[in-house]
């Protein structure tokens, strides 16, 4: 029986999204060469999750020589608003403060984010569904 198609990128996914949100179209040894930087992988591998992640529409893929130029398909703020939203609705039955709280405890802010934090939320402003 096949798995079930993720709504949301996997976590792997999603490293590879923000190497290229950050740096743009890629081949498979530039994503690769990233990657590594945190743990290695093998080149197969990385072309693999790449071809995997053009099939379920996340990237698109075209022609560069002999190699392939990978670029992101979706947007960073689109799909990472997408899950915030879906952990804010799953996890916290929708209430923001117990999301906040939450990202506080676990993340330990020093006194400059936490000066960030409240100045981002005076100047809040309500915009329209993300979705």
């Amino acid at each position: 029986m096949p798995r079930p198609k993720e709504e949301y990128p996997t976590p792997g996914e999603l490293e590879v999204l923000k190497i290229l949100w950050d740096q743009g179209p890629s081949t498979v040894r530039r994503v690769m060469e990233v990657l590594n930087r945190r743990r290695e992988r093998a080149y197969t591998s990385v072309m693999s999750l790449l071809n995997v992640m053009t099939d379920k529409k996340l990237l698109k893929r075209k022609p560069h020589g002999r190699a392939f130029l990978y670029e992101a398909r979706v947007v960073r703020e689109r799909t990472l608003g997408r899950m915030v939203k879906d952990l804010l609705r799953r996890a916290f039955e929708g209430s923001a403060t117990d999301l906040v709280a939450h990202v506080l405890d676990e993340s330990n802010p020093s006194e400059e984010e936490l000066t960030a934090i409240r100045k981002t939320i005076e100047q809040y402003q309500p915009r329209g569904d993300i979705e």
